[in-house]
């Protein structure tokens, strides 16, 4: 597997980086993992506009799939198209508020033509080549933490989420944890909201994975050199927070 960082700062888009999206390909084919604003931008310079086979939107906090609803531009009305519909594995509510946030007065609200949506629940399913395994994880709405799986390689993906079990077992004995870490140590943060680099890394830890991944952080409140700092103290594996355009063998 190869994971591509399309976006990565959370909660809004940095001054240097678009909101969270990731492409994972294996075997020609790729899946794209959120799709937060911001990220067609470096989805085209790192990939290709229509270079996406599938997409998984973990929750439906816009900074995680507003990029879904500008896309619907580039493939029903491209001047070779339009292109065929792509699935979308989301929270059930996915296929109206996508709709709600593209369409508007003498436009179609349905984007079945551009979109074939699955719900997704707890549990296990293929995309393309890869097993993935979802699970529900901390936030204040229905989020998924991933589980994606490739010829005995494991990337594990936390999406948005605070301390909870679920993330320790996805993320069990994977090769590569991208895990977010929003929040400073130290700081009175909101609860059952965000991680911080400790937090990421003590799930880290508990799950035994090979490398720890930090994405996530938000430019505008945190600090880089704090959260690696926080990090490195809770795991002993390397850790690297993630830019857009960096690229990992998995």
């Amino acid at each position: 597997m190869r994971l591509t960082v399309l976006g990565c700062a959370g909660s809004f888009p940095g001054p240097e980086a678009p909101c969270s999206a990731y492409l994972v390909e294996a075997d020609g084919f790729r899946l794209l993992v959120d799709f937060g604003p911001g990220s067609m931008t470096t989805l085209q310079r790192f990939s290709g506009l229509y270079a996406v086979d599938a997409i998984l939107l973990s929750h439906l906090h816009c900074d995680h799939m507003l990029d879904a609803c500008s896309y619907v531009v580039a493939r029903r009305y491209a001047p070779e198209g339009p292109y065929p519909p792509l699935p979308v594995y989301a929270p059930v509510a996915a296929p109206e508020r996508i709709a709600a946030a593209y369409g508007g007065e003498n436009e179609p609200m349905a984007i079945n033509d551009v979109y074939t949506f699955y719900a997704l629940q707890p549990g296990s399913f293929p995309i393309g080549p890869f097993h993935v395994t979802v699970d529900r994880v901390n936030h204040p709405i229905e989020t998924y933490g991933v589980r994606i799986e490739h010829e005995g390689r494991v990337l594990a993906y936390s999406a948005d989420t605070a301390p909870c079990e679920a993330l320790i077992r996805l993320a069990q004995g994977a090769d590569a944890f991208l895990c977010e870490a929003s929040y400073l140590d130290g700081v009175d943060n909101p609860p059952d909201l965000h991680l911080t680099g400790r937090e990421a890394a003590e799930h880290a830890t508990k799950a035994g994975v090979g490398k720890l991944l930090l994405t996530h952080l938000v430019p505008a409140w945190g600090s880089e050199a704090l959260t690696l700092e926080a990090a490195s103290a809770a795991f002993d594996g390397p850790i690297e927070i993630v830019r857009p355009g960096a690229r990992y063998d998995i």
